[in-house]
């Protein structure tokens, strides 16, 4: 991994690569957005390189940061057996160039990171919600997200069709202290007493 960052860092991208580090095996480039695709093309391309096999996209959301998401894109060369992760800052607002181009599979991927997060892809050719409902309010994996969401979903019967409405408790909303019974609480569990 350390001679692939060496390499990476002589190479025709070198002056792209804002950072890099090798953590837990992995080598992690970190690009500015603007760089993205012709990082990835290079990295698909060079012989020495050969990540011809996309695996993913993921976002991360850090909302006391200015630039708040970080989009991370994983590769894999099964010609050198080597993975590598690449991952560039954004702010709430900015868009970074699709990857479609490079590796159609980054479609599926996009999509779901516009969806979660609200990042936004620019010259994706179907950029569209993927996993909520068509009407849903905001992006689920934002961290500011409420836990019980804006609206509940149900189908009506008197209606027969699915009616969207305020979210309503049922219950009080409880916290838990996930006291595992085999740390042994200080007080006794009913029951406990046949055991001695």
């Amino acid at each position: 991994m350390e001679e692939l960052a060496q390499y990476l860092a002589e190479s025709q991208i070198g002056n792209r690569i804002v950072e890099s580090k090798v953590a837990f095996g992995e080598l992690t480039l970190r690009v500015a957005p603007a760089d993205i695709v012709s990082v990835l093309t290079f990295l698909r391309d060079d012989p020495s390189c050969l990540f011809k096999n996309f695996t993913d996209i993921c976002g991360v959301d850090y909302p006391q940061r200015a630039e708040r998401f970080e989009v991370v894109y994983h590769l894999l060369s099964p010609r050198h057996n080597q993975r590598i992760r690449v991952k560039l800052r954004l702010e709430e607002d900015e868009s970074v160039p699709s990857a479609t181009g490079v590796f159609p599979g980054a479609d599926w991927y996009e999509r779901e990171a516009f969806d979660m997060y609200g990042i936004l892809f620019s010259g994706h050719p179907d950029l569209r919600r993927l996993l909520t409902d068509y009407g849903f309010e905001g992006h689920p994996l934002r961290k500011d997200f409420p836990l019980t969401g804006f609206v509940e979903v149900h189908y009506d019967e008197e209606l027969k069709r699915v009616v969207y409405e305020p979210v309503e408790l049922r219950q009080e909303f409880r916290n838990f202290d996930f006291l595992s019974p085999w740390e042994g609480p200080e007080y006794v569990l009913p029951g406990d007493e046949k055991a001695n």
